[in-house]
């Protein structure tokens, strides 16, 4: 490995700063380009970047065909090839306008980072996604414990989490302020809640039948009344870590402040179904469950309009699209639906004879 040069560090912090500042991405995206750009780095030997040629593009995407992903040992998926090239064709054809690169780069050669049409189609194909039925969401919360207050406080995360469809870095963010009772409303304030995009906007609580509501409000009240809770603590607080009678650390209770990431609440998820005997499903498919629910119950367009809002989404294509996709078994039973529907069409084989007599007829007998 080449040693790091400081004149494409220092280029890179004015792209980073152009990304968060012009083009208003957010910093996981910064550092996902800051990764890419690494990557490219170390396969090119760390040379300056006003050195790159087409050639240098045509040999990293090769080295890319070659390299295997860390997690699973095999080839890299097209999509993670496609997202890791169009960062840095984007970053190069950015590069080839600034001071001291206009003379030395093409911008028709960031165009080598380019994938095959082929491996485009591949990359962007958008794939089922298993999601779990309500049934089996609401066979998870019948089965969780509920004897302790993070037995309770886990219990009602998950029911939360399917009568709002709320993100899992929401879900770690929200206060007891946030959430109305009476409305059956959450608001998800981007000034305190980690939305998408720090997008602001209400949720009022699906309608997923069950014992979810119930749930949720018990947890509520017992935060306010037995554990004294006010507006400002968390409506799923941390747990506590202490030291056991055995010296070791051991759960001893709840933080009143929130959780930092999300990981600790997709591990609640993970335990919950696994206990439950099903396989695990993470936060984000609950908004699939939802979304599939809706498409069933919604009588009018207007009423899946409320529907896709309620997700935080501004335009009724977006829920379609990023999550009304039919599941393969339902997609299969719709099309035999309407096949059994069809009535079966019997022909009279002494009418069908006559067809083909009068058809013969009138070839034998029209113009040569």
């Amino acid at each position: 490995m080449g040693k790091l040069n400081p004149i494409n560090a220092r280029i890179k912090r004015e792209y980073f700063a152009y990304l968060k500042e012009a083009q208003r991405r957010n910093e996981a995206s910064i550092d996902a380009v800051a990764k890419t750009l690494v990557r490219f780095e170390e396969a090119n030997g760390h040379k300056d970047f006003k050195t790159f040629r087409r050639e240098q593009a045509v040999a990293f995407k090769r080295k890319l065909d070659n390299q295997p992903a860390v997690r699973t040992g095999q080839r890299l998926s097209r999509a993670t090839v496609h997202s890791t090239l169009s960062a840095l064709r984007a970053f190069f054809v950015w590069l080839a306008g600034q001071p001291g690169y206009k003379s030395r780069l093409n911008y028709a050669d960031a165009d080598y980072f380019n994938l095959a049409e082929t491996d485009v189609r591949i990359a962007k194909a958008v794939r089922h996604k298993p999601f779990p039925t309500l049934e089996q969401v609401h066979h998870v919360l019948a089965a969780m414990p509920r004897a302790t207050n993070i037995e309770k406080r886990n219990r009602a995360l998950v029911a939360f989490a399917l009568l709002t469809g709320a993100r899992d870095g929401a879900l770690a963010s929200f206060k007891l302020k946030h959430v109305d009772l009476v409305q059956c409303r959450v608001d998800q304030d981007a000034r305190d809640v980690r939305t998408k995009a720090s997008k602001t906007f209400s949720t009022w609580f699906f309608p997923v039948g069950g014992e979810a509501l119930p749930i949720f409000q018990d947890w509520c009240r017992h935060l306010r009344t037995a554990l004294l809770w006010g507006d400002d603590d968390a409506l799923f607080p941390p747990t506590q870590i202490g030291i056991g009678e055995g010296g070791g650390f051991v759960p001893v209770g709840l933080r009143r402040d929130g959780w930092r990431g999300a990981g600790p609440i997709r591990d609640i998820f993970r335990n919950a179904f696994e206990a439950a005997g099903l396989p695990y499903f993470n936060p984000h498919s609950f908004r699939d469950t939802l979304v599939q629910h809706g498409e069933r119950i919604c009588p009018t367009i207007e009423t899946f309009k409320a529907w896709s809002q309620n997700l935080g989404h501004e335009r009724v294509m977006t829920t379609l699209t990023s999550y009304g996709t039919v599941a393969p078994h339902r997609q299969a039973e719709l099309i035999r639906g309407l096949t059994a529907s069809i009535p079966a069409i019997v022909i009279d084989p002494a009418y069908l004879a006559q067809v083909i007599t009068a058809m013969q007829q009138a070839k034998e007998g029209g113009p040569s």
